[in-house]
Protein backbone atom coordinates (compact mmCIF):
# COMPACT_ATOMS: atom_id res chain seq x y z
CA UNK A 1 0.00 0.00 0.00
CA UNK A 2 1.31 3.44 -0.92
CA UNK A 3 0.35 5.86 1.85
CA UNK A 4 0.98 9.24 0.21
CA UNK A 5 1.15 12.32 2.42
CA UNK A 6 0.62 15.66 0.65
CA UNK A 7 1.90 18.61 2.69
CA UNK A 8 0.77 22.13 1.84
CA UNK A 9 -2.58 20.68 0.81
CA UNK A 10 -4.24 24.09 0.57
CA UNK A 11 -1.74 25.42 -1.97
CA UNK A 12 -2.13 25.28 -5.73
CA UNK A 13 -0.20 22.05 -6.23
CA UNK A 14 -1.35 20.37 -3.03
CA UNK A 15 -4.97 21.06 -3.92
CA UNK A 16 -4.45 19.61 -7.41
CA UNK A 17 -3.83 16.19 -5.83
CA UNK A 18 -7.35 16.23 -4.36
CA UNK A 19 -8.68 15.89 -7.94
CA UNK A 20 -6.66 12.70 -8.61
CA UNK A 21 -8.36 9.34 -8.14
CA UNK A 22 -6.04 6.99 -6.23
CA UNK A 23 -5.80 3.34 -7.22
CA UNK A 24 -6.84 0.58 -4.81
CA UNK A 25 -3.19 0.38 -3.74
CA UNK A 26 -2.92 4.10 -2.93
CA UNK A 27 -4.15 6.24 -0.06
CA UNK A 28 -3.85 10.02 0.15
CA UNK A 29 -3.50 12.02 3.35
CA UNK A 30 -3.79 15.80 2.92
CA UNK A 31 -2.10 17.99 5.52
CA UNK A 32 -2.48 21.74 5.78
CA UNK A 33 -0.42 23.90 8.11
CA UNK A 34 -3.00 23.47 10.88
CA UNK A 35 -2.60 19.68 10.58
CA UNK A 36 1.18 19.51 10.31
CA UNK A 37 3.83 22.10 11.18
CA UNK A 38 6.86 21.18 9.08
CA UNK A 39 9.02 23.54 11.14
CA UNK A 40 8.59 21.17 14.12
CA UNK A 41 10.66 17.99 13.66
CA UNK A 42 9.05 16.07 16.54
CA UNK A 43 5.58 16.78 15.17
CA UNK A 44 6.58 15.52 11.72
CA UNK A 45 7.97 12.26 13.11
CA UNK A 46 4.82 11.63 15.14
CA UNK A 47 2.55 12.49 12.20
CA UNK A 48 4.39 10.23 9.73
CA UNK A 49 4.20 7.31 12.16
CA UNK A 50 0.53 7.92 12.89
CA UNK A 51 -0.36 8.06 9.18
CA UNK A 52 2.10 5.28 8.26
CA UNK A 53 3.24 7.47 5.35
CA UNK A 54 5.75 5.82 3.04
CA UNK A 55 5.72 8.59 0.43
CA UNK A 56 5.71 12.33 1.17
CA UNK A 57 5.10 14.98 -1.49
CA UNK A 58 6.19 18.28 0.03
CA UNK A 59 4.09 21.04 -1.52
CA UNK A 60 4.38 23.25 1.58
CA UNK A 61 6.38 26.41 0.92
CA UNK A 62 6.74 30.09 1.64
CA UNK A 63 6.07 31.45 -1.86
CA UNK A 64 5.64 35.22 -1.33
CA UNK A 65 8.65 36.22 -3.40
CA UNK A 66 8.53 39.96 -2.63
CA UNK A 67 7.56 39.58 1.04
CA UNK A 68 10.52 37.25 1.58
CA UNK A 69 12.92 40.15 1.06
CA UNK A 70 11.84 41.64 4.41
CA UNK A 71 10.58 38.41 6.02
CA UNK A 72 13.70 36.30 5.57
CA UNK A 73 13.31 34.51 8.91
CA UNK A 74 9.95 32.97 8.03
CA UNK A 75 10.96 32.19 4.44
CA UNK A 76 14.01 30.31 5.72
CA UNK A 77 12.02 28.60 8.46
CA UNK A 78 9.55 27.05 6.01
CA UNK A 79 11.66 26.60 2.87
CA UNK A 80 14.93 25.54 4.49
CA UNK A 81 14.23 24.26 8.02
CA UNK A 82 10.90 22.69 7.03
CA UNK A 83 12.47 20.82 4.12
CA UNK A 84 15.34 19.69 6.34
CA UNK A 85 12.95 18.41 9.01
CA UNK A 86 10.92 16.44 6.47
CA UNK A 87 14.10 14.93 5.01
CA UNK A 88 15.35 13.85 8.45
CA UNK A 89 12.01 12.35 9.46
CA UNK A 90 11.59 10.58 6.11
CA UNK A 91 15.12 9.20 6.27
CA UNK A 92 14.47 7.66 9.69
CA UNK A 93 11.38 5.88 8.35
CA UNK A 94 12.79 4.94 4.95
CA UNK A 95 10.16 7.16 3.36
CA UNK A 96 10.45 8.52 -0.18
CA UNK A 97 10.40 12.34 -0.18
CA UNK A 98 9.35 14.22 -3.31
CA UNK A 99 10.23 17.86 -2.67
CA UNK A 100 9.01 20.73 -4.86
CA UNK A 101 11.46 23.51 -5.67
CA UNK A 102 11.66 26.44 -8.07
CA UNK A 103 13.26 28.11 -11.08
CA UNK A 104 14.28 30.91 -8.69
CA UNK A 105 17.37 28.89 -7.70
CA UNK A 106 18.86 30.24 -10.97
CA UNK A 107 19.85 33.84 -11.74
CA UNK A 108 18.21 33.89 -15.18
CA UNK A 109 21.28 34.90 -17.17
CA UNK A 110 21.90 31.67 -19.11
CA UNK A 111 19.73 32.28 -22.18
CA UNK A 112 19.10 28.59 -22.93
CA UNK A 113 16.90 26.15 -20.97
CA UNK A 114 18.30 25.31 -17.54
CA UNK A 115 19.32 21.69 -17.04
CA UNK A 116 19.34 20.02 -13.62
CA UNK A 117 23.15 19.97 -13.79
CA UNK A 118 23.50 23.75 -14.27
CA UNK A 119 25.05 25.81 -11.49
CA UNK A 120 22.55 27.49 -9.16
CA UNK A 121 22.78 31.17 -8.25
CA UNK A 122 19.64 32.65 -6.66
CA UNK A 123 19.23 36.43 -6.76
CA UNK A 124 16.78 36.86 -3.87
CA UNK A 125 15.79 35.56 -0.46
CA UNK A 126 13.04 33.29 -1.79
CA UNK A 127 15.33 31.54 -4.26
CA UNK A 128 18.08 31.33 -1.65
CA UNK A 129 15.76 29.73 0.89
CA UNK A 130 14.53 27.17 -1.64
CA UNK A 131 18.10 26.29 -2.65
CA UNK A 132 19.04 25.69 0.99
CA UNK A 133 15.96 23.45 1.23
CA UNK A 134 17.14 21.43 -1.76
CA UNK A 135 20.59 21.02 -0.25
CA UNK A 136 19.12 19.89 3.08
CA UNK A 137 16.94 17.28 1.35
CA UNK A 138 19.95 15.94 -0.57
CA UNK A 139 22.08 15.83 2.58
CA UNK A 140 19.57 14.16 4.90
CA UNK A 141 17.53 11.73 2.78
CA UNK A 142 19.04 9.50 0.08
CA UNK A 143 15.53 8.45 -0.98
CA UNK A 144 14.48 11.83 -2.33
CA UNK A 145 13.40 13.44 -5.57
CA UNK A 146 13.55 17.20 -6.04
CA UNK A 147 11.33 18.71 -8.75
CA UNK A 148 11.94 22.30 -9.78
CA UNK A 149 9.02 24.01 -11.46
CA UNK A 150 8.06 27.52 -12.59
CA UNK A 151 5.23 30.00 -13.09
CA UNK A 152 2.66 27.74 -11.40
CA UNK A 153 -1.04 28.49 -11.75
CA UNK A 154 -4.35 26.68 -11.22
CA UNK A 155 -8.05 27.25 -10.62
CA UNK A 156 -7.28 27.24 -6.89
CA UNK A 157 -5.33 29.89 -4.98
CA UNK A 158 -3.71 33.18 -5.97
CA UNK A 159 -1.83 33.30 -9.26
CA UNK A 160 -1.09 35.32 -12.40
CA UNK A 161 -3.90 33.80 -14.47
CA UNK A 162 -6.62 34.62 -11.96
CA UNK A 163 -5.19 38.10 -11.39
CA UNK A 164 -5.18 38.81 -15.14
CA UNK A 165 -8.75 37.55 -15.50
CA UNK A 166 -9.90 39.83 -12.69
CA UNK A 167 -8.02 42.90 -13.94
CA UNK A 168 -8.98 42.15 -17.54
CA UNK A 169 -12.64 42.34 -16.60
CA UNK A 170 -12.12 45.61 -14.70
CA UNK A 171 -9.79 47.60 -16.97
CA UNK A 172 -9.40 48.64 -20.58
CA UNK A 173 -5.63 48.09 -20.68
CA UNK A 174 -2.74 46.66 -18.67
CA UNK A 175 1.03 46.90 -18.86
CA UNK A 176 2.83 43.55 -18.52
CA UNK A 177 6.57 42.88 -18.65
CA UNK A 178 7.90 41.36 -21.87
CA UNK A 179 11.56 40.95 -20.86
CA UNK A 180 11.03 38.08 -18.40
CA UNK A 181 10.74 34.72 -20.15
CA UNK A 182 9.74 31.29 -18.88
CA UNK A 183 7.26 28.43 -19.14
CA UNK A 184 3.92 28.49 -17.28
CA UNK A 185 3.08 25.33 -15.34
CA UNK A 186 -0.48 24.14 -14.76
CA UNK A 187 -0.54 22.61 -11.27
CA UNK A 188 -2.78 19.63 -12.22
CA UNK A 189 -0.31 18.70 -15.00
CA UNK A 190 2.53 18.66 -12.47
CA UNK A 191 0.45 16.67 -9.96
CA UNK A 192 -0.30 14.07 -12.63
CA UNK A 193 3.39 13.87 -13.53
CA UNK A 194 4.29 13.31 -9.87
CA UNK A 195 1.77 10.46 -9.70
CA UNK A 196 3.38 8.92 -12.79
CA UNK A 197 6.72 9.07 -10.96
CA UNK A 198 5.22 7.49 -7.82
CA UNK A 199 3.70 4.70 -9.92
CA UNK A 200 6.80 4.11 -12.07
CA UNK A 201 8.71 0.86 -11.37
CA UNK A 202 12.11 2.56 -11.05
CA UNK A 203 10.91 4.84 -8.21
CA UNK A 204 10.72 1.96 -5.73
CA UNK A 205 14.46 1.35 -6.05
CA UNK A 206 15.71 4.95 -5.63
CA UNK A 207 18.78 4.97 -3.38
CA UNK A 208 20.23 8.44 -3.99
CA UNK A 209 18.73 11.93 -4.47
CA UNK A 210 17.71 13.02 -7.95
CA UNK A 211 16.82 16.49 -9.26
CA UNK A 212 14.31 16.99 -12.07
CA UNK A 213 12.73 19.94 -13.87
CA UNK A 214 9.07 20.14 -14.86
CA UNK A 215 7.27 22.95 -16.69
CA UNK A 216 4.71 22.89 -19.46
CA UNK A 217 6.11 22.81 -23.01
CA UNK A 218 6.79 26.11 -24.75
CA UNK A 219 8.49 29.41 -23.92
CA UNK A 220 6.79 32.78 -23.51
CA UNK A 221 7.06 36.13 -21.73
CA UNK A 222 4.62 37.36 -19.10
CA UNK A 223 3.34 39.76 -21.79
CA UNK A 224 2.59 36.84 -24.15
CA UNK A 225 0.99 34.92 -21.30
CA UNK A 226 -1.31 37.82 -20.42
CA UNK A 227 -2.30 38.36 -24.07
CA UNK A 228 -3.27 34.71 -24.43
CA UNK A 229 -5.28 34.82 -21.20
CA UNK A 230 -7.32 37.73 -22.59
CA UNK A 231 -7.78 36.00 -25.96
CA UNK A 232 -8.93 32.68 -24.49
CA UNK A 233 -11.24 34.38 -21.98
CA UNK A 234 -12.55 36.73 -24.72
CA UNK A 235 -11.76 39.83 -22.70
CA UNK A 236 -11.24 43.12 -24.55
CA UNK A 237 -8.55 44.43 -22.20
CA UNK A 238 -5.47 45.54 -24.20
CA UNK A 239 -2.11 44.23 -23.02
CA UNK A 240 0.81 46.60 -23.50
CA UNK A 241 4.45 45.48 -23.27
CA UNK A 242 6.60 47.13 -20.61
CA UNK A 243 10.15 46.54 -19.36
CA UNK A 244 10.96 45.17 -15.93
CA UNK A 245 12.29 48.52 -14.70
CA UNK A 246 8.87 50.06 -15.40
CA UNK A 247 7.29 47.66 -12.89
CA UNK A 248 9.72 47.64 -9.94
CA UNK A 249 9.28 44.94 -7.28
CA UNK A 250 11.10 44.37 -3.96
CA UNK A 251 12.60 41.09 -5.26
CA UNK A 252 14.51 40.69 -8.52
CA UNK A 253 13.15 38.09 -10.92
CA UNK A 254 15.22 35.86 -13.22
CA UNK A 255 14.98 37.35 -16.72
CA UNK A 256 15.19 33.89 -18.28
CA UNK A 257 13.94 30.95 -16.23
CA UNK A 258 13.10 28.34 -18.86
CA UNK A 259 13.59 24.83 -17.45
CA UNK A 260 14.59 21.85 -19.57
CA UNK A 261 12.21 19.00 -18.72
CA UNK A 262 14.02 16.44 -20.89
CA UNK A 263 15.38 14.40 -17.97
CA UNK A 264 11.99 13.83 -16.33
CA UNK A 265 10.41 12.95 -19.69
CA UNK A 266 13.13 10.42 -20.44
CA UNK A 267 13.36 8.78 -17.00
CA UNK A 268 9.64 8.40 -16.37
CA UNK A 269 8.07 8.36 -19.86
CA UNK A 270 6.15 11.55 -19.09
CA UNK A 271 4.37 13.47 -21.86
CA UNK A 272 4.14 17.16 -20.96
CA UNK A 273 1.24 19.26 -22.34
CA UNK A 274 1.80 22.48 -24.28
CA UNK A 275 1.31 25.56 -22.11
CA UNK A 276 -1.56 27.08 -24.13
CA UNK A 277 -3.59 23.87 -24.12
CA UNK A 278 -3.38 23.72 -20.33
CA UNK A 279 -4.14 27.43 -20.01
CA UNK A 280 -7.31 26.97 -22.07
CA UNK A 281 -8.32 24.06 -19.87
CA UNK A 282 -7.83 26.13 -16.69
CA UNK A 283 -9.76 29.14 -18.00
CA UNK A 284 -12.54 26.82 -19.18
CA UNK A 285 -12.86 25.40 -15.68
CA UNK A 286 -12.88 28.87 -14.11
CA UNK A 287 -15.59 29.99 -16.52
Amino acid sequence: MKNILITGANGQLGNAFTKINPTAAEKFTFAERSDLDITDLASIKAYLKQQESNIVVNCAAYTKVDAAETDEENAMLVNHTGAKNLAIACQEMGTLLIHISTDFVFDGTKGTPYKTSDATSPIGVYGGSKLLGEQAVIKHNPRSIIIRTAWVYAEHGHNFVKTMLRLGAERNSLGVVYDQVGSPTYAPDLANAIMQIIRHPKTASITHPEIYHYANEGVISWFDFAKNIMQIAQLSCAINPIETHQYPTPAKRPAYSVLSSQKIKTDFDIAIPYWRDSLAKCIGHLA
